[in-house]
C-alpha cells in the first residue's frame, strides 16, 4: 500500500470512528434508553466506588458482632456456590457497598390488559426483558402512571439486589443485609447463578432457575454448616414457593382460556376479555386466601390479603415461579446431586435456546427414575 493509500485510509477510519462514538453520545444523550442507561451507569458507578472488603469488614474489632456473624454468611455462601455448586463467582459479594437510601431500586413490570403478554423493554446485551429498574424513583412512578394511562396493568415492586451478570464486581448491598440470613445465602446464590448462566431474553428462565439454584442452593449450605433446623425453614419456604408457583400457573391457564374463547380486537370483544378475567381474579383471591393460605406454613394470610391480582403481577410472578417442579424433578433424576444438576440444566438450556423449559421437561420425563432424597 502507497504512502498516499495509507492516509487515505486512515482518514476513512478516523472518520468511521468519529460516526460511531458520535452515534454512541447521540444515543446516550438524546434518546429515553441512552439516558436511563446513563443515569443506571453512575448509579452503578457510585455503588462501585464505595466498595470495601468484607473480609476487611469482618476482621474489624469496631464491627458489631450481628454484622460480623451475616457478612460471614456472604463469604461462606459465595465459597459455597464456587466450590460445591461449581457457579461462576468471580469477584462478586467479595465486598460491601453503602447506599444514600433504604431502598435500592424500584422495578416497574406491565402487561396488556387484555392478554397474556408483559410489556418488555430492550436493552444491550440482555435483549428483551419484562421488567425495568429505577434508580430515579419518580421516574419509576411516572413510567407506571404511563403505563396505566395507555391501557396496561403496571407493577412498581422494590429490589433489593441486583446481578451485572459478571461484567462488574457486584457488592453485597445494605438492602440485601436486612434481611434475615436465610434470605441472605438464598439471595447470593440466586444471584450467582446469573454470573453462571443468563440466556439474552429468557428473564423467565433465567430467574426462575436462579430462584431453584438458590433455595436448594442455600437448603444444602447450612447442611454443610451442621445447621439441619435452617435448611428445613429454607425447604418450607422453597415448598411454599412451588405451591404459589402452581397457583399462578392455573390462573394464568384459566386467564388463557378465557381470552383464547373470546378472540378479536373490537371493543366489545375486548371489554369482554377484561370482564372474564376480573371474574376469575376475583374467583382466585378467594382461593388464595380460604383454600392455599392456610396450607402455607411460611406465607402468613395478611401478606396474602395485601396481594394484588391483575396481569401485570400474574406475569411477574411468573417471571420467577415457572416450572419450579420439573427442576425439583432433574434434581431427583441426579439422586440429589445439586451440582450435576445445575450443569445438565445449563447444558440443555443452551442447546435449546428457543424453548429452555421444554428441554427441562425432558431432562424430568417421568421416564427417568425417581431416585433420591428432595424433601
Amino acid at each position: 500500500m502507497t504512502e498516499n493509500k495509507r492516509v487515505k485510509w486512515g482518514r476513512a477510519a478516523r472518520r468511521v470512528l468519529a460516526a460511531i462514538a458520535l452515534a454512541i453520545v447521540a444515543f446516550l444523550g438524546l434518546t429515553a434508553t441512552g439516558r436511563y442507561l446513563v443515569r443506571a451507569g453512575w448509579e452503578e458507578a457510585k455503588i462501585l466506588w464505595r466498595r470495601r472488603p468484607i473480609a476487611d469488614i469482618v476482621a474489624d474489632p469496631a464491627t458489631p458482632p450481628p454484622l460480623r456473624a451475616k457478612l460471614q454468611v456472604v463469604l461462606d455462601a459465595r465459597a459455597f456456590a464456587r466450590d460445591s455448586l461449581a457457579l461462576e463467582t468471580g469477584e462478586s459479594f467479595t465486598t460491601f457497598s453503602r447506599l444514600d437510601r433504604d431502598t435500592l431500586v424500584l422495578v416497574l413490570s406491565g402487561a396488556y390488559r387484555d392478554r397474556l403478554k408483559s410489556y418488555t423493554w430492550w436493552f444491550p446485551v440482555v435483549g428483551r426483558v419484562p421488567y425495568k429498574g429505577y434508580f430515579d424513583f419518580d421516574q419509576a412512578r411516572a413510567e407506571a402512571a404511563a403505563l396505566t394511562a395507555n391501557g396496561f396493568d403496571a407493577r412498581l415492586g422494590v429490589a433489593s439486589a441486583f446481578s451485572t451478570l459478571g461484567w462488574f464486581n457486584d457488592p453485597l448491598l445494605p438492602t440485601t443485609l436486612r434481611a434475615d440470613t436465610l434470605t441472605v445465602a438464598n439471595t447470593v446464590i440466586h444471584e450467582l447463578t446469573h454470573n453462571s448462566f443468563y440466556a439474552p431474553g429468557g428473564a423467565v428462565f433465567n430467574e426462575s432457575f436462579a430462584n431453584f439454584v438458590g433455595a436448594r442452593g442455600a437448603q444444602r449450605f447450612f447442611l454443610s454448616r451442621g445447621q439441619p433446623k435452617a435448611a428445613a425453614e429454607v425447604v418450607a419456604r422453597w415448598n411454599d414457593e412451588r405451591r404459589i408457583g402452581l397457583f399462578w400457573a392455573t390462573l394464568y391457564a384459566r386467564v388463557d382460556s378465557a381470552f383464547t374463547a373470546h378472540p378479536g380486537d373490537d371493543g366489545p370483544q375486548v371489554a369482554r376479555r377484561i370482564a372474564l378475567r376480573d371474574s376469575l381474579f376475583v374467583e382466585a383471591r378467594g382461593e388464595l386466601l380460604h383454600e392455599l393460605g392456610p396450607k402455607l406454613k411460611t406465607i402468613s394470610i395478611r401478606a396474602l390479603e395485601r396481594l394484588r391480582i391483575d396481569n401485570a403481577v400474574l406475569m411477574s410472578r411468573r417471571v420467577y415461579l415457572t416450572d419450579l417442579d420439573a427442576f425439583d424433578a432433574v434434581l431427583r433424576r441426579n439422586k440429589g446431586n445439586l451440582r450435576a444438576t445445575i450443569q445438565a440444566i445449563i447444558e440443555a438450556a443452551k442447546a435449546n435456546e428457543d424453548a429452555p423449559f421444554e428441554a427441562v421437561r425432558r431432562l424430568a420425563s417421568d421416564s427417568a427414575p425417581r431416585i433420591g432424597n428432595n424433601r
